[in-house]
């Protein structure tokens, strides 16, 4: 409940105040109301990527700010008005620890854990199933197809070309060692594929630094040709 108070002051712009939190929390576990704000920051950080603050020391009043490094690179869509690591990050760690394709159901499993349920309206993302296979789908970080020959149908996700352009393997790895107070090097098959996809990814940089270097070398050489020519 406190959880969802939170997410829905911040969708709302409106104020956080420790009286209104209190309200929510049942009279026998207010003494222990301190362990659970610090329970629901740990879900917020970790899950949807905000972090609560004090306005002013002991002014008992709050406020969400977006963390700062989503995916690392800022590339996500500008255009969502909610911090693009919520969810995507976590759904695209569920994929990644399923080998690389996770089951419908597994999905469902993970987000059901975070209070955001098949059907159910939520107060971030809207229809959690729209949310998932088509907006995420249409935005192409995420890919929702039918596995073949599944009868009844199923189907199954995994990640779209834009997840894999603009997200590394080792932030999600990162990501779910953090949510589950471990090391990435804990899990060594996903972390040896991690480190071959940051690998990659530097080698493709650098293949495009070089190739973007040739060409201006290329176009400097033929503007000094010109100019050592008139016609």
């Amino acid at each position: 409940m406190l959880l969802q108070f939170l997410l829905s002051n911040y969708k709302m712009n409106e104020p956080i105040r420790k009286a209104d939190m209190l309200k929510i929390v049942h009279k026998r576990y207010r003494e222990q109301f301190p362990e659970i704000l610090r329970m629901a920051s740990v879900s917020l950080d970790l899950v949807f990527g905000l972090e609560l603050k004090e306005i002013k020391p002991n002014s008992q009043s709050y406020t969400l700010v977006s963390n700062s490094d989503d995916t690392g690179d800022g590339s996500l869509s500008s255009a969502w008005q909610f911090p693009t690591r919520g969810i995507l990050i976590p759904l695209l760690g569920v994929i990644f620890f399923r080998y690389n394709c996770a089951p419908e159901k597994d999905i469902w499993e993970i987000l059901n854990m975070w209070g955001i349920y098949d059907g159910q309206r939520h107060v971030i993302f809207g229809e959690p199933r729209k949310f998932i296979t088509q907006d995420l789908v249409n935005e192409k970080y995420l890919e929702y197809r039918q596995v073949p020959n599944s009868d009844p149908p199923r189907f199954e996700f995994l990640w779209g070309s834009r997840a894999h352009a603009e997200i590394s393997k080792m932030k999600v790895l990162e990501f779910w060692s953090k949510i589950n107070d471990t090391s990435p090097r804990d899990f060594p098959c996903h972390y040896e594929e991690a480190l071959r996809d940051e690998e990659e990814r530097a080698q493709a940089t650098a293949a495009t630094m070089a190739g973007t270097t040739s060409k201006s070398t290329g176009d400097s050489r033929a503007t000094c040709s010109h100019y050592s020519h008139p016609e």
